[in-house]
């Protein structure tokens, strides 16, 4: 008996077969796509375009590409005329749309954020450690002679009102001004922006109406104060002794007001006009043009300013002066704060009885005299007295 022995494929090498069948039939296919290819590539190269269609070197279309435009062209001197800050036409009420570019724009934030906070910054710091170089050297001016136990008015109440309305006004101006320039980099890390937030718009608001009560005390001070500042020889002898605070026991012969209390009247009331008139441009934005009316002005007598700060000559569009409204406001500002910080020195811990001036309106008489004496005399003369009777109305007994 024959046993009949099949033989078959095995089932693996059937699999296998069929995987190179495909892989062959694929790899035929990628061939004819590339020989394809090849021939339309050859066939569109050999086309060429009529002459007419070409663009020539004399053609606008410098950009190599159709309808009048200039492609990858670029026209310089038409961008840099936009950078300079061309106007066009707009038909909407705001012309300030009329520039598509605006590159002070960007100068002025250098400037802003950049090294002027940081100077300004640095002066009101260094200003506050030479008042502290200053009373730990001098010490307080003492009254020489002892407090007299007689007072004579100083400023009447009209003429203290004036001053602290001008006094507190500042103060809510100054810390909510350093908070609008320092406060997102100083305070909002301490306090978080939930709460910096808030605060930062209410002294902004603050900052807007209390502005207006700065300019009634500015001006009522310097009505009752400007004919005591006038500057007379006898400034010049304290200035050049210095009052008399670098050496105890000197006191210089003044009025009512000394040369150093007159350097600072008429630094609070220019400084403080000037920022009045910048705050009112920035409260009122786009509507003054106040720094081209200035540089004009100064150059009609033959100072010209943009020449030497290297700026440019007038006019200014507004975008302009609200841009040096801004800067200008900050450093008149910074400049008042240091002032104010030597006179609130001066004024405190710095000389014995000054406060009783802007506090009681009654100074101690032998303040008034080692301090004013010239003033003391006029104001005795007025009254008749010497200031050394019984019956005195100028100056009276302490109580």
């Amino acid at each position: 008996m024959t046993i009949a022995r099949s033989v078959g494929v095995h089932p693996f090498a059937g699999v296998v077969v069929g995987k190179l069948r495909q892989i062959l039939a694929l790899a035929a296919l990628v061939l004819f796509g590339l020989f394809t290819a090849t021939d339309f590539a050859s066939a569109q190269s050999s086309v060429r375009p009529p002459d007419s269609g070409i663009a020539s070197p004399s053609n606008p279309t410098g950009g190599q590409v159709p309808g009048n435009s200039l492609g990858n062209t670029s026209d310089t001197e038409m961008w840099r005329q936009v950078k300079e800050g061309i106007q066009g036409s707009v038909s909407l009420p705001n012309e300030q749309l009329g520039y598509m570019v605006q590159p002070g724009g960007e100068s002025w934030r250098l400037i802003r954020n950049g090294p002027l906070f940081d100077y300004l910054g640095l002066m009101m710091i260094g200003t506050l450690i030479l008042l502290a170089v200053f009373f730990a050297i001098r010490g307080r001016v003492r009254i020489d002679s002892g407090k007299s136990g007689r007072t004579i008015e100083r400023f009447t109440l009209i003429e203290r009102t004036a001053h602290w309305l001008m006094a507190l006004s500042f103060i809510v101006l100054a810390i909510s001004g350093l908070n609008i320039s320092y406060g997102r980099d100083l305070i909002m890390p301490l306090i978080g922006k939930e709460a910096f937030g808030p605060m930062s718009s209410f002294l902004k608001f603050s900052h807007n109406y209390v502005a207006f009560a700065f300019m009634l005390g500015l001006a009522a001070a310097f009505v009752m104060w400007v004919v005591h500042n006038i500057p007379g020889p006898r400034d010049v002898v304290w200035l050049a002794k210095g009052g008399g605070l670098f050496t105890k026991g000197t006191h210089i012969p003044a009025k009512k007001f000394n040369a150093g209390q007159k350097i600072i009247f008429w630094s609070v009331m220019l400084g403080g006009f000037s920022l009045c008139l910048s705050g009112w441009a920035l409260l009122f934005p786009f509507e003054h043009a106040f720094f081209t009316d200035t540089v004009t002005m100064l150059a009609a007598i033959g100072l010209d300013v943009p020449a030497w700060l290297g700026l440019p000559e007038p006019p200014y569009t507004m975008m302009q002066e609200q841009q040096a409204n801004s800067i200008w406001h900050a450093i008149m500002a910074v400049l008042l704060t240091c002032l104010v910080f030597a006179h609130i020195y001066i004024g405190s811990i710095g000389m014995e009885g000054a406060y009783d001036a802007m506090g009681s309106g009654d100074v101690d008489l032998n303040w008034a005299r080692e301090h004013h004496s010239l003033w003391v005399d006029d104001v005795m003369a007025k009254k008749g007295q010497s200031g050394t009777g019984p019956n005195s109305h100028a100056a009276q007994p302490a109580e």
